[in-house]
């Protein structure tokens, strides 16, 4: 993470409450707080347009610049978006000190999908866990973690336990127990008895009995030959 940082250049925002911030959304801003040691808190506002460049990145740590003043390096702490739209309508950022681990959320990766045995041999790929927490300096937080599924086979499964990470970087939690990916069996396909074959059978049955009902009407004796002759005619 050696090198020159992104900079991000945000204002400061006096305007509070949702009406000011949905007019702040209107005229191109996005509102946000700035955290820092304890509970000194900074709200600021910063053009959406800039914001979506610096976040496109995809970097963990990035520098801020408020009101021509110092920068400081910031982490993401919460990305709040519309939940119809997804556009960003809130940001919650972190000052942090370089020279302190901190904890952090980074997106996990997969790769070698395609040449999985399990997936070659019809089985499903399925990516179980998405984000990892990790500890590490500011400075060696990577922009992801890529786990190599190459290997999986059917009914197999991979354990954040055994996926890689650069150095200075430790994987948070339950490794044994989160689970990254997965290859499940493809599933029997149920063959149901084709409606149209049924529905011709039941035809032709009815046709059938329709036929053999006609047959008997007509070889039975109608009323009027059937009648005996009257007396004296």
């Amino acid at each position: 993470m050696a090198g020159k940082r992104t900079s991000l250049t945000i204002e400061p925002r006096v305007e509070r409450g949702s009406r000011a911030a949905r007019r702040l959304r209107r005229s191109g801003y996005v509102p946000g707080i700035v955290y820092g040691k304890g509970d000194e808190s900074t709200a600021f506002k910063v053009e959406a347009r800039r914001l979506r460049a610096v976040l496109a990145e995809g970097h963990a740590l990035f520098d801020i610049q408020l009101d021509g003043g110092d920068q400081e390096p910031v982490i993401v702490k919460e990305q709040q978006r519309d939940p119809v739209r997804g556009l960003l309508v809130h940001l919650d950022l972190l000052r942090v000190r370089l020279d302190e681990k901190i904890q952090s959320m980074v997106p996990l990766e997969l790769e070698g999908s395609e040449e999985a045995p399990g997936v070659k041999e019809g089985g499903v790929l399925e990516h179980v866990t998405r984000e990892v927490l990790i500890g590490a300096l500011p400075t060696d937080i990577p922009d992801r973690i890529v786990a190599d599924v190459s290997g999986l086979g059917i009914a197999e499964t991979m354990n954040l336990s055994i996926v890689p990470v650069p150095a200075g970087v430790e994987l948070l939690g339950d490794l044994e127990e989160i689970v990254v990916a997965t290859v499940t069996a493809p599933s029997e396909v149920i063959e149901e008895p084709e409606v149209e074959e049924e529905a011709e059978l039941v035809g032709e049955e009815a046709e059938a009995a329709a036929e053999a009902a006609a047959e008997g009407e007509a070889e039975a004796p109608s009323g009027e030959e059937g009648e005996k002759p009257a007396e004296g005619e």
